[in-house]
């Protein structure tokens, strides 16, 4: 199912209103931590890699990659650790709706890049890569 407002334009205008600001208060460059939109499909491949990818185009395949490219943005380079969730193993089940009956590496619908678990230490972690723009 198609999200209401998608393809009207508002992730644009949220991107220039961030810029705006940082212009009003004496900034002249905008350095955006980006999460690809469509980096959840394809998590068993690296972030740098995915980057990479254009469409017939040429352009970037991931749209909100694409979003910034259009609005004069250039890539920096990928942060590997953006975000790092941890949790238990029931935790992760309790989370995901998903049974984890032996340690290893784990697709999680939404995640972009896979979960580690242990299960002789109950843990479960993932580390988020993200991509760092800069425009201006």
């Amino acid at each position: 199912m198609r999200a209401p407002l998608l393809g009207r334009g508002k992730s644009r205008n949220v991107v220039q209103a961030m810029q705006r600001t940082g212009l009003d208060h004496g900034l002249d460059r905008l350095i955006a931590p980006v999460r690809p939109s469509r980096k959840s499909e394809y998590p068993l491949g690296p972030m740098e890699q995915y980057i990479t990818r254009r469409n017939a185009d040429g352009e970037r395949f991931d749209p909100w990659m694409r979003v910034h490219d259009r609005l004069g943005a250039r890539t920096l380079g990928v942060c590997g650790r953006s975000m790092i969730i941890r949790g238990t193993v029931r935790e992760w089940e309790t989370w995901t709706g998903m049974r984890f009956a032996r340690s290893g590496s784990y697709v999680i619908p939404g995640a972009l890049t896979t979960v580690e678990f242990d299960l002789d230490t109950d843990r479960g972690m993932y580390v988020e890569p993200n991509v760092w723009m800069i425009h201006g």
